[in-house]
């Protein structure tokens, strides 16, 4: 059964003693717990698969938690929670991990609104390298969200749930084909169905960034599908908080994985915004008012079934479908247009064909002035000729 909140002497796995729970979410609860065995502080977290999944894919889930969370164990860095041990006890797995005096991401903004641009920059540069980190090994963490970014006291940033969000955060996760994960924070390919890979993290980091700096996800629906059909379909909501942080936040949540901002120039861009040489968009900018504090959304696991998917795929073709189809009839209307204007005038229109008979005479055709020059020069060598004959004759009688 699960340890009880007033419990501190539960033992898990024979050396784990818990103590007081540090968080709960959709995938399990977190507890302190000390290593009776060398005598350290942990984190333990039980996974408990509290959003609805059926009997077949929740041994699936334990199992695939087992050996992927072992597979995380062998990564170690400054900037991740690291995987010390996985255990199962109930019939449940439960991961052990590095103890990090932090807090999340998602309470901070939630207790303090938005942050500021450079705190969120130099947050994003760590969890970057753990990303980096992880993906060196094969490893794509799958549900980067604010909740699973710690921020510790000196505002350095780490990230954690290395193991569950391995295997829950997987397309291919049930036999069902159903999907479980965190939609607001979820990239367009994984939504349709493509296998997880690195520039998946990416997306999420950039969708984590924005949250942090705008105190909103940037797709949010307030539903499962309608959140994930936000997220292939729709450019994110404007930023207004942001300042020079928005360009590596549009080069991270761009839709095409090939042509995401890669990690090196998005190191690069948040590096500029940590040292302040990153101008705003506009010289003018500044961040107005932050909005009341309380929940930033986007956070819970939900499960998404294969025929919503289908659904999903379907209505998005549908939409890009209709889309290229009005690009491509505008297309053509210009072209048409321009042809028009660039064309000489109409001719006229061809004689109707002769009535059946015999064939016409064929009619000789000739210029008018062909005719009528030579007459007239006839007609004037002529007058000429007579006028010097009569006046020859009129001579002759005188004489």
């Amino acid at each position: 059964m699960s340890a009880d909140p007033g419990t501190s002497a539960r033992v898990v796995g024979g050396r784990y003693a818990l103590g007081e729970m540090l968080g709960q979410g959709g995938m399990g609860t977190v507890w302190q717990a000390t290593d009776l065995v060398l005598e350290r502080q942990v984190a333990v977290k039980e996974v408990t698969f509290s959003v609805h999944v059926t009997a077949e894919e929740r041994a699936l889930l334990r199992e695939r938690t087992m050996r992927e969370a072992r597979a995380a164990g062998r990564l170690e860095h400054p900037h991740v929670t690291t995987v010390y041990d996985v255990v199962e006890e109930d019939g449940k797995p439960w991961l052990v991990m590095k103890h990090v005096r932090a807090r999340s991401l998602q309470e901070i903004v939630e207790e303090r609104g938005p942050m500021d641009p450079a705190a969120v920059a130099r947050i994003g540069l760590d969890v970057l390298d753990a990303l980096e980190a992880a993906h060196e090994l094969g490893i794509v963490h799958r549900d980067v969200k604010p909740a699973n970014v710690l921020v510790g006291a000196d505002g350095s940033g780490c990230l954690t749930d290395f193991g569950i969000a391995t295997t829950t955060g997987d397309s291919s996760l049930t036999t069902q084909g159903a999907l479980i994960g965190s939609p607001s924070y979820m990239a367009p390919e994984r939504a349709q169905g493509e296998e997880p890979r690195p520039a998946v993290d990416l997306w999420s980091l950039g969708a984590t960034l924005y949250a942090a700096v705008e105190g909103r996800p940037p797709f949010d629906r307030g539903e499962g599908m309608a959140t994930l059909m936000s997220v292939v379909s729709e450019d994110p909501a404007p930023v207004q908080r942001a300042g020079p942080l928005g360009p590596v936040l549009a080069g991270l949540l761009t839709k095409d994985p090939a042509q995401r901002l890669r990690a090196p120039a998005a190191r690069a861009e948040l590096r500029a915004v940590v040292e302040g040489r990153a101008p705003a968009p506009d010289p003018t900018w500044a961040p107005p008012p932050s909005p009341p504090r309380g929940s930033i959304g986007g956070n819970s696991m939900e499960r998404i079934d294969a025929a919503d998917l289908i659904a999903l795929a379907s209505a998005s073709r549908t939409l890009l479908g209709s889309v290229a189809r009005d690009a491509r009839d505008q297309v053509k209307y210009m072209a048409d247009r321009r042809r028009e204007r660039k064309a000489p005038s109409a001719p006229a229109p061809a004689p109707a064909p002769p009535a059946a008979g015999p064939p016409p005479r064929r009619r000789r055709r000739f210029k008018r002035r062909w005719v009528v020059v030579p007459v007239l020069t006839t007609l004037a060598v002529l007058l000429i000729l007579l006028v010097g004959a009569a006046l020859a004759l009129g001579a002759f009688i005188d004489f």
